[in-house]
């Protein structure tokens, strides 16, 4: 692990809290940073009470036991920090509302600008530590200027770097992320040697506060079915539709219409909340509205500095997508237009895209309407 030249010397540096989530990530952060000499406590960042809202299923009773037992194993302090309400209110919300507008949110990209960077590591500072941890796949680097730069992690199959495009400068100063330099094997090894007792629990899927609980179950109780119509590009009606916000654009699966004797498939090509209308189209790259080039970014982020006004960069245009050559015009500070070489299945409104450069991570935004294929 290489060991931030801000902390220095170690054993006169403020504490470092350290975010245990119950999972072995954040536990094996917390190891390395006692190896390498640094003060640290733990805590628990508690975002959702099943007992407020019991139609989700979120771990959290078992996740703050196990990071109890972390922290008794590794013989540091350990605190839990609520932030329900905020949770609620920055995370919650923007999901509910991101799917009413008809948009396809990214929640995991907003806890952690607004929550575990954000509100979590402003409590951090303001109770005397040098700042916060995680158990992010991505490596930090200092430079001379003393601004930091974001770089995906050593494991690529891990790699965090797309969650954290939208985190600012000043967060990332105050940030380290001590497994970014390992693979995962080596993680779990780490666990396992140490004897720590989450060594073999199991890597958390899917929304934080959800659990197993599938999202279209949870949106139910707070956005009301509203039918409309199910078309074709032409207008064709082909049967109607449930809710708007229980479709994303791409989705091939639950949209209600069987599909053609030849078994081609329906996917979802257009949401309009507007109209109330679904539209789909037999799977075919030639399906009005699935493939695009062209996308216009806004709410950009960009971790050290602004992004050129034109540029060739690489992007991930969504989580698990490999890296992919673009063209970026930067219209003002907040927006850009974002042109791939190669074009992109199903981008929907709302979806983060994250820009690098080789393996830094530059920033991100928030497509907000595409463009479909030029001829």
């Amino acid at each position: 692990m290489q060991i931030d030249p801000q902390s220095a010397p170690l054993r006169d540096a403020a504490p470092i809290l350290v975010a245990l989530s119950g999972g072995v990530d954040s536990a094996v952060a917390a190891l390395l940073l006692l190896r390498a000499g640094y003060q640290i406590e733990g805590a628990y960042i508690r975002t959702w009470l099943n007992e407020e809202s019991p139609f989700a299923d979120c771990p959290a009773q078992q996740d703050i036991e196990d990071a109890t037992a972390v922290a008794a194993h590794l013989d540091i302090p350990f605190r839990i920090v609520n932030l329900v309400n905020d949770y609620r209110e920055r995370v919650v919300n923007y999901l509910v509302e991101g799917y009413r507008r008809g948009f396809t949110p990214n929640p995991d990209t907003m806890c952690n600008r607004e929550m575990k960077f954000g509100l979590f590591q402003e409590y951090a500072l303001q109770e005397g530590f040098a700042g916060m941890a995680t158990g992010h796949y991505v490596r930090k680097r200092v430079h001379a200027d003393g601004t930091c730069s974001l770089h995906q992690g050593l494991d690529t199959n891990k790699d965090q770097s797309y969650f954290l495009a939208l985190l600012r400068q000043p967060q990332l100063v105050k940030a380290w992320f001590p497994v970014g330099d390992f693979n995962k094997p080596e993680v779990r090894a780490f666990a396992q040697v140490a004897q720590l007792p989450n060594a073999g629990k199991k890597d958390s899927q899917g929304i934080c506060f959800l659990g197993d609980m599938n999202i279209n179950r949870f949106l139910e109780h707070y956005i009301e079915d509203k039918p409309g119509p199910i078309v074709t590009s032409d207008g064709r009606v082909l049967g109607e539709h449930r809710g708007l916000h229980r479709y994303t654009l791409g989705q091939r699966r639950g949209i209600g219409l069987p599909s053609n004797t030849d078994n081609r498939f329906y996917v979802v090509t257009g949401i309009d909340t507007a109209s109330n209308t679904l539209t789909v189209a037999f799977e075919s790259p030639d399906a009005p509205g699935l493939y695009a080039n062209e996308f216009e970014v806004e709410g950009l982020t960009c971790i050290r500095k602004p992004l050129p006004l034109f540029a060739t960069l690489q992007a991930r245009p969504r989580y698990r997508d490999p890296a992919m050559t673009i063209d970026i015009e930067r219209i003002d500070e907040d927006r850009a237009r974002v042109y791939f070489h190669t074009p992109q299945r199903a981008i929907a409104a709302g979806q983060v895209i994250a820009f690098y450069n080789g393996d830094e991570l530059l920033g991100g935004g928030f497509y907000s309407n595409t463009q479909p294929t030029s001829a």
